[in-house]
């Protein structure tokens, strides 16, 4: 890597357009005419651009020649200070690194995938006799096969519920398996073919797992078939109880193929990506194909892209990032041409092992499908721009109230949930126009006693930390990260205790205003106290009131599943963590053993000792801890 950094003069009269493109002029003879990636960096080292080149000399020069600059970049260049280059072995491997980089760094004046979901998965475990089917996130483990990716929980979900009607796979994790002597509800509704109990035999589950896999390789005509005759065989026989069977699996069959609203013959994994554009803002819809079905669809909403860019550049650089941390299928259909479309078709040949066809299908099932990804993307597109609109007269109204002097950009909202002092959290969510900032979510575990009802001293803390760090990294209020209006669930001690951190901090302007429920904690008689000014009420049916009371309670509802976590997190801890000699591997394999902390209180010391991991002594030690007035004896063997 290489670096050049403009040392700074102090000079307040150059202008900056020149210091940019001194910075540039100077970083030429250093740079290499080979591939690679170039990043524009700002006075706080933060990435402005970053940008992939055939030749980085060449490509970075076009930046002297600032008349030829789109306005968008002209600023760019303005804001540069220092640049970094990455080279690398070809122009595909810089395509490549460009999205990963834009997608970490976010810069401003790049085209950014705002998404920051993992995608969800089915697994299929077959490191176990009885393999078990359930939805995934995360990482891959060896011993499953994973197929997707699905747009949605909400499509993985239905898929899931599909395999379960048809195949009859278990879903129950590992230890409820084992520890099973009866069926359960999903066998009683014929979603399950209970092996745990014996009611199938293991070359029989074992034909439904590959059935199951086939069906996910889009292998359902072939299924039917095979179903049916099996039907008519079990029929013939006078098995009429199996035949029964077999046709519930082969409608269930049918009700998935007939479920896609579209579909398109003869082929297997494709995505179809289709880009929308309107008033100044892009929306970009992906269906995914995967064994010929659709696993759902998903909108994105493009970060940086400006009215002006040309379709084809806009959804280029979507491409590029979307596949950044997700395997391309072998086929991707597009609504418009890509400016460099060989090269992304070479860059995600490379990603993915094998080749990648991009196409903009003209006409049949594929160009259907990629007219339905349109129509969506339209729609989606069009909501969000009413949704907006709404958002924005909303917050204007905001600012009239609590006399800010423009619509917030961001709105911060506090809450803290503890029990008696235990477990005790403080949260903070955000908002703006676009909607909750979840992204910007953030949570504090109380370091400091709490004591029973002392609110004030956990948003003091709360405050501290959020505001303490932001005021040492950001004192200029430069990075947007800061705050346009704080929202407080609480009362007038409450926004006194905020207020006196802030102003030791030296952050006297920060609007903040506390919102306390009125004597009844009815919602709708919610008094609104901020310095300055007596505290007031708001019409109950008050637009207004009812975007502030919404903040609200997302405040209130993360801070209750962020505590909820905490306290089941310690409960376990304070199970097995006061055991001495008990460290993290030897919990781990006492769970997996027993299937629960009641479990190994329970056991006894000969069942404790049988634990794979536990020792004779270690054994004894924990019978010891759950049963101190008892006298361990051993059974003799």
């Amino acid at each position: 890597m290489a670096a050049v950094n403009e040392s700074g003069t102090g000079r307040r009269d150059a202008a900056p357009v020149l210091e940019g493109m001194r910075v540039i002029e100077t970083a030429l003879p250093t740079l290499p005419l080979s591939p690679g990636v170039y990043r524009m960096l700002d006075a706080r080292g933060e990435a402005l651009y970053v940008g992939k080149a055939r030749a980085l000399r060449r490509r970075v020069a076009a930046y002297t020649r600032i008349g030829r600059l789109p306005e968008r970049l002209r600023r760019m260049v303005h804001e540069t200070r220092s640049l970094e280059v990455v080279t690398t072995a070809s122009e595909a491997e810089a395509l490549l690194l460009e999205a990963n980089l834009i997608k970490r760094l976010r810069p401003r004046y790049n085209i950014v995938l705002r998404d920051d979901k993992s995608y969800p998965w089915l697994v299929l475990t077959e490191d176990h006799p009885y393999p078990q089917i359930a939805k995934h996130r995360g990482e891959r483990r060896k011993g499953a096969s994973y197929f997707g990716p699905f747009a949605s929980a909400w499509a993985v979900n239905q898929t899931l519920t599909a395999l379960q009607r048809v195949f009859l796979l278990r879903s129950c994790r590992d230890t409820v398996f084992e520890s099973r002597d009866r069926p359960c509800l999903l066998h009683q509704i014929r979603r399950c073919s209970a092996p745990c109990v014996g009611r199938i035999a293991r070359e029989d589950y074992a034909a439904l797992v590959r059935e199951a896999k086939e069906f996910l390789s889009g292998g359902t005509p072939s299924i039917q078939r095979r179903l049916a005759q099996e039907m008519e065989e079990a029929a013939e026989r006078l098995e009429f109880e199996r035949a029964a069977a077999i046709r519930d699996r082969i409608r269930g069959l049918t009700h998935v193929q007939g479920r896609d609203r579209i579909n398109m013959e003869g082929v297997g994994d494709a995505d179809v990506i289709a880009l929308h554009q309107l008033a100044g803002q892009s929306c970009v819809q992906v269906f995914f194909f995967r064994g010929g079905r659709n696993n759902g669809n998903r909108p994105f909403f493009l970060s940086h892209a400006r009215a002006g860019q040309r379709e084809g550049e806009v959804l280029q650089s979507f491409v590029a990032q979307l596949y950044d941390d997700l395997a391309p299928p072998p086929l991707v259909l597009l609504s418009h041409e890509l400016p460099e479309q060989a090269l992304v078709a070479e860059a995600l040949a490379t990603r993915a092992g094998r080749r990648v066809e991009l196409h903009r299908p003209q006409r049949g099932d594929k160009r259907a499908a990629v007219e339905h990804a349109l129509a969506n993307a339209r729609e989606a597109l069009e909501r969000r721009l009413a949704e907006g609109t709404a958002q924005e007269a909303l917050l204007q109204g905001v600012a009239k109230l609590f006399d800010l002097p423009s619509a917030p950009e961001r709105i911060e909202v506090y809450d803290n949930s503890h029990i008696q002092g235990a477990n005790a959290y403080g949260v903070m969510i955000a908002a703006g126009p676009a909607g909750f900032l979840k992204h910007a979510y953030r949570k504090f575990g109380i370091r400091g006693p709490a004591r029973p009802g002392d609110d004030f001293a956990m948003m003091r803390e709360v405050f501290e930390r959020r505001f303490g760090r932001a005021a040492k990294e950001d004192p200029l209020r430069e990075s947007g990260a800061w705050p346009d209006l704080v929202l407080i669930d609480g009362g007038l001690g409450q926004l006194n205790a905020a207020r006196a951190v802030l102003n030791e901090l030296g952050c006297h302007d920060l609007p903040v205003v506390a919102i306390a429920k009125g004597a009844d904690r009815d919602a709708g008689r919610e008094w609104f106290h901020q310095a300055g000014r007596a505290p007031f009420q708001l019409p109950p049916r008050d637009p207004v009131l009812y975007y502030l009371q919404r903040l609200r309670d997302e405040a209130h509802r993360f801070a209750v599943t962020t505590h909820r976590a905490g306290r089941s997190r310690s409960l376990v801890r304070s199970e097995l963590d006061e055991v001495p000699g008990v460290g993290p591997a030897t919990k781990r394999a006492l769970l997996n053993h027993f299937g629960s902390v009641r479990a190994v209180k329970q056991a006894g010391l000969a069942d404790l000792e049988n634990c794979p991991g536990v020792g004779a002594a270690l054994a004894r030690r924990i019978h010891g801890h759950f049963h101190p007035g008892a006298v361990a004896a051993r059974t003799p063997g």
